[in-house]
């Protein structure tokens, strides 16, 4: 990929695709996660004179909600960044061609959120057009939508000097580093609710990894594949089968694929709710699966911690309620005592080691989801190839 470095933004305009796709409530931004991970590179553009004009997804609107505007963005990095974040009335137009004409060296204009443009999904060529006509030069730092064939990341690409940002080239440089050249052990723990979106990822680990560990809801249609009652637990149905292939495919590959031994439990999800350790797997009737147990959490750690590379993809129960946030707890705390290369990756796994104070502790946090996940399953990321 061509590189920030390779390009002259001095007194230039520059488009600048960011992953500002962040939670809000009440007109706030609740995890600045994202935001404080675009500031190097912003802080670095701002420095060598350029002019820029931020780009960036919020939601999935349908027709301009009022809630899904940037503006708490916008102004959660201006506090950040320490400068004035002018947040545009749109996307394109003639006001907001005014105002990038209006940007001196070092000013920051956010365009409002760019899915409020119903070709932005589509790859619409105009779209594309239209937003390269803002700019001299476009950087993609966007590595959470670098999946997506979007006019703001694979179209306008094509349209100007690009190249990608310190942020998107780490998170392909690191993730594709697992794919390549890891020091083994490798260890992959892979958790969340559901085993189809993330059946690539297991074939590749079992493959790659010694040890592939699963947890969360995804276990359940591993454990039904083997006979076991999952009571009320959250069961995939449509992950059966492919939970069943992966069993299959564990017993010739290289490294081993462990499920849980014990869980937690409880008769409905709610932190108030009865709850109570389960030994062995065979949930009853009325009762959900709610966490790992305490044997399996031992376990998982003992393994992690013998790791030299170690690569964590969903959380291990719904770690959110304090009943059942003992198993993601004790993973998190493995995977940042860990002294090799940790690699945490997931919106969910991002959460949980905030959550738990270890966000600082470990080798690199991505900021993408699904495009961590295809990049790992060898997949073509659009926004990427776009900058080759």
């Amino acid at each position: 990929m061509r590189t920030l470095a390779e390009l002259d933004v001095q007194d230039r305009r520059v488009l600048v695709r960011v992953d500002f796709n962040v939670p809000l409530s009440d007109g706030q931004v609740v995890d600045d996660t994202r935001i404080r991970a675009e500031l190097p590179t912003l802080r670095e553009l701002r420095r060598r004179g350029a002019r820029l004009i931020l780009v960036s997804h919020l939601g999935r609107p349908q027709d301009r909600e009022p809630d899904l505007s940037l503006a708490p963005v916008a102004e959660r990095l201006s506090q950040l960044l320490d400068v004035e974040v002018t947040l545009a009335p749109g996307v394109v137009g003639e006001q907001v061609r005014a105002l990038v004409q209006a940007l001196a060296p070092g000013d920051v204009l956010m365009l409002e959120n760019v899915r409020y443009e119903p070709g932005e999904t589509d790859n619409d060529p105009a779209l594309a057009r239209a937003l390269a006509e803002l700019a001299d030069v476009y950087i993609d730092d966007a590595f959470g939508a670098a999946h997506r064939a979007h006019a703001s990341t694979e179209g306008v690409a094509h349209h100007l000097p690009a190249a990608a940002g310190p942020l998107l080239e780490r998170e392909v440089r690191v993730l594709g580093g697992l794919l390549d050249a890891p020091q083994h052990p490798l260890v992959a723990i892979v958790g969340g609710a559901k085993v189809t979106d993330k059946v690539g990822v297991i074939e590749r680990f079992l493959a790659l990894a010694e040890r592939l560990l699963i947890g969360g809801a995804m276990c359940f249609p591993f454990l039904r594949a083997q006979g076991h009652d999952v009571g009320s637990s959250l069961c995939e149905a449509e992950g059966v089968e492919p939970a069943r292939a992966a069993l299959q495919r564990a017993r010739q590959a290289t490294g081993e694929l462990e499920l849980p031994v014990d869980l937690v439990i409880g008769e409905r999800l709610a932190a108030d709710a009865a709850h109570r350790v389960l030994e062995g797997v065979e949930v009853p009737d009325g009762w959900m699966g709610l966490d790992i147990g305490p044997a399996t959490a031992r376990r998982y750690a003992e393994v992690i911690g013998g790791a030299r590379t170690v690569f964590w993809n969903g959380p291990m129960g719904a770690f959110e309620l304090e009943p059942f946030a003992a198993g993601t707890r004790a993973v998190a705390q493995a995977v940042a005592a860990n002294p090799g290369t940790t690699v945490v990756g997931g919106g969910d796994s991002v959460a949980a080691l905030a959550r738990f104070g270890l966000e600082r502790e470990v080798t690199h946090l991505s900021t993408g989801g699904g495009a961590a996940l295809e990049l790992l399953e060898g997949r073509p990321l659009p926004g990427v190839e776009a900058l080759s």
